[in-house]
């Protein structure tokens, strides 16, 4: 079990700090490339809801999505511990570790990021421990810096469906390292899916 935590705390080490950074030292909205490449950016954004930016239900709507987030994460929790425990696959454990790491990192910004910083705006960088924080206890901002745009203002073809000759930007997203670490886990379950979840096979012994 203690690789496995391990691997919890390093992801979560890296994104905490990464993130900490990043409201420390960026104006919301500001990027930079990486290694002076257009396709690799840090930029700072910050998500209000679900992933790719998704809201519902206003204050409400986020409190509950926070909530939920914590009895999730519970459960990958309880996932963890009973695959250590009865001795499953050593990639399902280290897989689902990287989901927890993920879903805890991402929890601690809604959980108490409101609560430790001033509001980053596109003119003001926020103070962690600030006087006047942002918000209040399970409203926090998820942090997100990571940006790949590897085809910027691409155009689709004149006979495409519905977008024919729109513009679009491939890959658009904008994520975290706790989002890296989700995606990744779920990327081994799908792909490794035999040796993470092996079918247990039965011999039926027959008498003549």
């Amino acid at each position: 079990m203690k690789k496995y935590l391990f691997v919890i705390f390093i992801v979560l080490l890296i994104d905490q700090l990464s993130k900490i950074y990043i409201k420390t030292h960026f104006y919301l909205g500001e990027h930079i490339n990486i290694l002076g490449l257009d396709w690799a950016q840090i930029r700072f954004v910050e998500n209000n809801g679900m992933a790719w930016g998704t809201e519902f239900g206003g204050r409400k709507g986020k409190l509950f999505l926070t909530l939920f987030r914590l009895v999730a994460i519970t459960g990958i929790g309880y996932w963890l511990v009973t695959t250590v425990k009865n001795n499953g696959p050593k990639l399902l454990a280290f897989a689902v570790s990287l989901i927890f790491a993920g879903a805890f990192g991402n929890i601690i910004d809604s959980v108490i990021y409101g609560t430790i910083f001033d509001a980053s705006t596109p003119q003001h960088i926020a103070t962690l421990f600030a006087e006047n924080t942002y918000d209040s206890l399970f409203h926090g901002k998820v942090v997100d810096m990571l940006y790949f745009p590897f085809i910027e203002n691409g155009v689709f073809p004149s006979w495409f469906p519905f977008v024919g000759d729109e513009t679009f930007t491939f890959f658009n997203a904008i994520f975290n390292v706790a989002d890296f670490a989700i995606s990744c886990g779920v990327g081994i379950l799908i792909v490794f899916n035999k040796r993470v979840f092996p079918k247990e096979t039965s011999t039926e012994v027959s008498e003549n």
